[in-house]
């Protein structure tokens, strides 16, 4: 009787614990109104040359919500931050950037949440050229 008891009260609590999970606002699913592609536009592209001064990954609309990828580009006139691809694609293309590479970033200007940056479509560094995306912001490293 005891064990069937214990059973209840957990079944009681992770009811309780969904319905307040709903009542406050939680959602599961991924967030869909802005996304790469979407914010893409190639008559904004711009070329930059630089020093990567940080690499950070956050989650990000540019990513489709998806913990992204993202560079801190020194340049000239400032820092840029250049939103990269989803972390997943990333790392299964194993590429990694590090503080002190030159690189050119080829990529459209984007002003997302107030903040000013690039996504890239493509970036130079030494002798390797990496795609990103095609000329409509479409990933090509896709997984």
């Amino acid at each position: 009787m005891k064990m069937q008891s214990l059973l209840y009260g957990m079944a009681f609590a992770v009811v309780i614990l969904a319905v307040l999970l709903l009542v406050l606002g939680v959602n599961f699913q991924r967030p869909t109104s802005v996304q790469g592609a979407a914010l893409y536009k190639a008559a904004d592209e711009v070329t930059l040359n630089g020093v990567v001064d940080d690499v950070q990954e956050f989650d990000c609309p540019v990513s489709e919500g998806e913990l992204g990828s993202h560079l801190i580009l020194k340049t000239t006139n400032g820092l840029v931050l250049v939103h990269l691809a989803p972390m997943r694609i990333m790392s299964g293309q194993n590429l990694k950037f590090t503080r002190g590479d030159q690189i050119e970033v080829i990529g459209a200007k984007v002003r997302i949440a107030g903040k000013s940056g690039v996504i890239a479509r493509e970036i130079v560094r030494g002798n390797e050229d990496l795609v990103f995306r095609d000329q409509a912001g479409h990933l090509l490293m896709v997984q």
